[in-house]
């Protein structure tokens, strides 16, 4: 039997997640890092250079010239979020397939563009939302997905938090108005709005709430935010994002009947092995001094880094549509239905933290 050839990838830009990318291509079995593009031809060789690209790698000083290489598969996409729109567009046209950093846009307007143009085209569009691809992720959905251990989800509390130092506040493309206004819900924010729908089934909440106490920079970018989201069941949520707090990474989803606990959701404490804890029909003993019976520890081990499993699983994807299926539309849906949700908190922020209705 023929073995397949690779998903042949180009990286638009030399952003730093791009590093860690350039890596996960490596490391994927069935793709190949194949171009890099910079507005600048030195940066991308210096990034080729310090990345692992192969020695057949073409270097390119545009993004247009990477985009009509007719030998690149697919693209990853880790430019400013005020960039997406342009270039996930032109790179749909260009019969690329999308591995799209996230925020995936400034709004869902914006992505709803992106989206007509993936649809257009035929490619695979998925956003770069790492942890839900570690071997860990399943295993704490069967956890809420078991009537018996878990029960009804009743509330999910998301955080995402880390110290910005005083060089990333005044510099990093990240609190800038013009390259990535949303600032810290666009960046840590969609990471817990990611886990807590995620935790729902991507049911999406009727009602968000931003909570009083958002601080923004001097242009107006948030630093740091929270919000509560309310479904129509009786369910409810909260996130906080924030770019000045110590860094924290927890999911707590709390059932009828049992609870789960994840403290490094986003980024494993370690690559190759993580866990989480769950708890069923806790209790006190007779005298009140401890649980029973107590939560337990769940460990996963996996033998690719999530960034890598992302990569193989969209590669996956891709050579599925070379081979006469359809673009999996799963991943577009979970990318539009978060960027609804960051939105609803955006506007309640806008509106002096008044409630804001979810619509599809």
């Amino acid at each position: 039997m023929a073995v397949e050839a690779p998903i042949r990838f180009g990286i638009l830009g030399c952003a730093e997640i791009a590093r860690k990318l350039s890596r996960a291509i490596n490391l994927a079995p069935n793709a190949e890092l194949c171009a890099v593009a910079s507005r600048s031809l030195d940066k991308a060789k210096a990034f080729a250079a310090a990345n692992g690209f192969p020695s057949h790698a073409k270097i390119y000083g545009s993004y247009d010239a990477l985009l009509d290489d007719p030998d690149i598969d697919a693209v990853y996409a880790p430019l400013p979020t005020s960039l997406h729109l342009y270039w996930a567009v032109l790179a749909a046209k260009k019969n690329k397939h999308l591995l799209l950093e996230k925020p995936v846009a400034l709004n869902v307007s914006e992505f709803d563009a992106i989206l007509d143009a993936v649809e257009s085209s035929g490619v695979q569009l998925m956003d770069g939302t790492m942890w839900m691809h570690h071997a860990r992720t399943p295993a704490m959905k069967d956890f809420l997905s078991d009537a018996d251990r878990f029960g009804q989800l009743k509330t999910v509390h998301a955080c995402f938090s880390f110290a910005a130092d005083s060089d990333f506040l005044k510099n990093d493309i990240r609190v800038k108005p013009d390259l990535d206004g949303l600032g810290a819900l666009g960046d840590a924010g969609w990471y817990c709005i990611r886990s807590i729908l995620w935790a729902a089934n991507f049911e999406l909440p009727k009602t968000v709430i931003a909570l009083p106490g958002a601080v923004l920079n001097d242009a107006g970018v948030i630093l740091a935010c929270g919000a509560s989201l309310h479904w129509e069941d009786g369910k409810s949520a909260t996130l906080h994002c924030s770019f000045l707090s110590n860094l924290t990474m927890d999911i707590t989803a709390t059932g009828t009947k049992g609870t789960l606990h994840v403290n490094d959701f986003i980024i494993p404490f370690q690559e190759k092995e993580a866990y989480f804890s769950t708890g069923t029909k806790t209790g006190f003993d007779e005298l009140v001094t401890g649980w029973l019976p107590q939560p337990s520890k769940q460990v996963i081990t996996t033998d690719l880094p999530q960034e890598a499993r992302m990569v193989r699983e969209f590669a996956n994807l891709v050579r599925a549509i070379k081979n006469g299926s359809k673009p999996e539309t799963k991943w577009p849906t979970i990318s539009r239905k978060t960027q609804l949700v960051l939105d609803a908190v955006k506007a309640s922020i806008d509106k002096g933290f008044k409630p804001v209705e979810v619509v599809y």
